[in-house]
């Protein structure tokens, strides 16, 4: 028997899953999917957002902000990537500077330092950002806001986890839960794993995983965001993370680089029915592209790559719920929509101290290992070439230059590595200008040797992954606004 069962791996369950590894504690993490950070983890802009995002006496006001400070500390044990490029958010008229005044004061109630924020007008705004729209009249500045990768976080994070003795079951789908005396069975389509405690992580899922348990007090209200990623050859058009002043369905259209230098905008905020239906569509994403050019004018549409989209577990209490529930021994950590990355770190301390209040046994292990190694690294002057005969030196994405060696790096670190998308997450092969043409041949041929499987059996995606999403084609999203 398990002492935790946590059911989710994004971002949260991974954390959750992490901070328990430095207990005396027998863990499972249980994932449906073929790897972790397949749900929103994967599908999201990366921003470590400022604390003032979080509505003071809110778990977000709580939370965020407590996030954003741990996440230096992260960076150096596990090395995922994250860095502060600070956030305006930027306003045309005076209804927009009513607005950021409004920022300033829940910043500053959340506990923000005064050094760290501030409102700016056009020639300080023109100086931060040099390719703003001339229409900007005034801005709040947070310098605390940073970029980061989170499915590199959230694989770092499990990877560390696995390494200090944490069980991870992918392809694991929970079908029900049954209590018993001593805790729960929870019942998967591989069979049962009887734990004491569970942690309900499950993201968009995470009312359905309740109501197994007879728990129906919140429902989750999915909520769509799309973006359009460009190469890195715009990445200099912005410096920080650009916002709109926001609006009552999220802090609107930003514009941004993210931690590999791509260009991004978005997302917009569609409520929906389906809960992974993660399509694009042209009429959004035209929306997205015109919104976004009030900020910063002058991108090229010509060198958008690709689109995508990703699923928020917006929750029906419109705040993060995270408590032991009335069945005892079952702890909610649900509807974790935006700012849920910044605070995950956070959110894992959070429920560390409600396994304590809940009598857990919490004894921290006499050896913990905090440091994971990168895969990613920097390669300044760096001479590879295509079948080279030195792993070190072969490269099989040409585009980011990715190496033999760094991929079957990342196929032997606990997690199994069943797709060349699983690849793509962890070395960046696949995500240059040509979108994988080049290198997805490649990488199959490394995962079916490695894996001693069929190369026939490696898949894009996982073979039991969900259809592939309906995305605009990408001719169609360089017409626009041309």
């Amino acid at each position: 028997m398990y002492d935790i069962g946590i059911i989710g791996a994004g971002v949260v369950g991974a954390a959750i899953a992490r901070e328990l590894s430095k207990y005396d504690l027998k863990v499972c993490l249980i994932e449906k999917d073929e790897d972790v950070s397949i749900g929103a983890s994967k599908a999201n802009s990366g921003i470590v957002h400022g604390g003032y995002v979080g509505k003071y006496g809110t778990e977000k006001g709580e939370l965020c902000i407590k996030g954003n400070s741990m996440f230096e500390r992260l960076d150096r044990e596990l090395n995922f990537g994250f860095k502060r490029t600070g956030a305006i958010v930027i306003g045309f008229d005076k209804d927009d500077e009513e607005k950021i005044h409004e920022l300033y004061e829940n910043a500053i109630k959340v506990g923000h330092k005064k050094d760290d924020i501030g409102i700016i007008y056009s020639d300080k705004i023109k100086e931060i950002e040099p390719h703003i729209n001339d229409e900007v009249k005034v801005a709040f500045y947070c310098k605390s806001v940073g970029v980061t990768s989170p499915y590199e976080m959230t694989i770092a994070l499990v990877e560390n986890a696995i390494q200090n003795g944490i069980d991870l079951k992918l392809e694991t789908e929970v079908l029900n839960i049954g209590q018993k005396s001593e805790g729960f069975v929870i019942e998967t389509n591989r069979g049962n794993i009887a734990t004491k405690y569970i942690i309900n992580a499950a993201g968009i899922y995470s009312d359905k995983i309740a109501n197994m348990v007879g728990i129906d007090k919140f429902k989750i209200l999915p909520r769509r965001g799309q973006y359009v990623l460009f190469g890195k050859d715009q990445g200099d058009l912005v410096n920080t993370v650009v916002f709109q002043t926001p609006t009552k369905k999220g802090k609107g259209i930003l514009v941004t680089t993210t931690y590999h230098g791509n260009f991004m905008l978005g997302p917009d905020a569609e409520d929906i029915n389906e809960r992974e239906d993660i399509d694009t569509t042209i009429d959004v994403l035209e929306y997205v592209v015109e919104t976004a050019r009030k900020s910063i004018p002058d991108f090229n549409i010509k060198r958008a790559l690709t689109t995508f989209s990703g699923i928020r577990a917006r929750s029906s209490t419109g705040d993060f719920i995270i408590e032991e529930s009335d069945v005892r021994g079952f702890i909610n950590v649900a509807g974790i929509d935006s700012p849920g990355l910044t605070s995950s770190p956070a959110i894992a301390e959070k429920v560390i101290g409600i396994l304590k209040d809940v009598g857990v046994e919490m004894e921290k292990k006499d050896k913990f290992d905090s440091y994971r190694t990168p895969i990613i690294v920097k390669k300044d002057g760096f001479k590879g070439k295509i079948d080279h005969h030195d792993p070190e030196k072969n490269i099989i994405c040409r585009c980011e230059k990715v190496t033999e060696a760094e991929i079957v790096d990342a196929m032997h670190r606990g997690i199994p590595i069943k797709s060349t998308d699983a690849i793509k997450r962890r070395t960046r092969a696949g995500m240059g200008n040509c979108q994988g043409a080049f290198c997805r041949s490649r990488v199959k041929k490394l995962i079916s040797r490695e894996e001693g499987i069929d190369i026939d059996k490696v898949t894009v995606r996982g073979a039991k992954a969900s259809p592939i999403p309906q995305r605009v084609d990408i001719k169609a999203i360089r017409k626009i606004n041309k």
